[in-house]
């Protein structure tokens, strides 16, 4: 069976999907293509062979599509979300769910009411391999309970729309999403500590700055954000527990010797960084819809992140911690 899929928003990320799931991804093809920009649809349908809709909601209902692809602009996923919930068909929704947690709420109490899990978000560092090996290693328990997880996330810069609440809940999500997977426990509470302004940035941008996370058994968390670091795309994270460390490891394949230095590559993107784990989310999501399974994060991991990222923003504002605040798991997200 080939799943065929609907893009809705088939801009930079969008297409990068596009490419992976016909070039490298087994299964599946892109049939269909909406945008805000019919330009871009007719001109991305033309180049794939397949049919620029409309409106996003024609797209859902066709029943030349079998499942949905989200990738458009983080305000714009609920309408949507809910429209393939309606039409009971399986969704990947690139992060964030939505950018409020009252927003994803939404999004859970219908997917409750059909019935069946249909939403997937696209947290895709919980397919990245180092991240994979990290988190066998910490539920081992070889090194015995996890203390405190240092993490850095930057950027070599940031277009000018970027607004002073995405540090939070467009960037520093991914580190919350991955932290909440690894450790296998919610945040509690949430701190903005605000250090030296970089002076190359806009000025409406505190940056960098450092998100700090306290899970519920006590673990603190420190997430540096830097989008304007000039020099890369730099992930970093060290898990410190009891009886040891770990860490990613830099993902450069090579180191260069010559006049007199040492040289390694720096990823430019996370598309350079992430490549892979992009790959193993996007195939296991395909071949999940083919069976007529769920796989993935689920709405849930997206409300949960989406109340993270809620009392990060409040903290951006607000002295001291934030309560993180946020509904009793419901069993069906169990």
């Amino acid at each position: 069976m080939t799943v065929r899929i609907g893009m809705i928003g088939p801009g930079g990320m969008g297409q990068a999907h596009i490419e992976r799931i016909h070039t490298v991804i087994a299964g599946g093809r892109v049939v269909a293509v909406s945008d805000i920009d019919p330009g871009r649809a007719q001109g991305v349908a033309a180049r794939i062979g397949g049919t620029a809709y409309a409106t996003s909601q024609e797209l859902i209902e066709s029943p030349d599509v079998d499942a949905v692809m989200i990738c458009s602009f983080g305000p714009a996923h609920e309408v949507d979300v809910l429209a393939c919930i309606a039409a009971g068909k399986p969704v990947f929704c690139e992060k964030p769910l939505t950018p409020t947690a009252a927003a994803a709420l939404r999004i859970m109490d219908a997917e409750q009411a059909h019935g069946t899990r249909l939403v997937t978000v696209g947290f895709m560092r919980r397919f990245d391999a180092s991240y994979r090996e990290m988190k066998a290693l910490l539920d081992s328990g070889e090194l015995g309970e996890t203390l405190m997880v240092h993490c850095a996330h930057r950027n070599p810069t940031v277009p000018q729309g970027y607004t002073w609440d995405m540090a939070i809940n467009d960037t520093a999500i991914h580190e919350v999403d991955a932290m909440r997977w690894l450790l296998g426990e919610e945040f509690i509470s949430a701190r903005v500590d605000t250090p030296k302004k970089t002076t190359l940035r806009f000025p409406h941008l505190q940056d960098p700055l450092v998100l700090i996370l306290t899970s519920a058994s006590g673990v603190r968390v420190d997430d540096e954000i830097f989008v304007n670091c000039q020099y890369g795309y730099d992930i970093r994270c060290e898990a410190v527990a009891e009886r040891g460390t770990v860490s990613l490891s830099d993902h450069e394949v090579t180191s260069v010797r010559r006049a007199w230095a040492v040289t390694k590559k720096v990823a430019r993107d996370h598309n350079d960084r992430f490549g892979g784990a992009f790959v193993t989310e996007v195939q296991e999501w395909i071949s999940a819809v083919a069976r007529g399974e769920h796989t993935g994060s689920t709405a849930w991991d997206g409300y949960a992140a989406a109340c993270v990222c809620d009392a990060g923003v409040r903290a951006l504002t607000e002295d001291g911690e934030v309560a993180v605040k946020m509904i009793e798991r419901p069993a069906f997200y169990a």
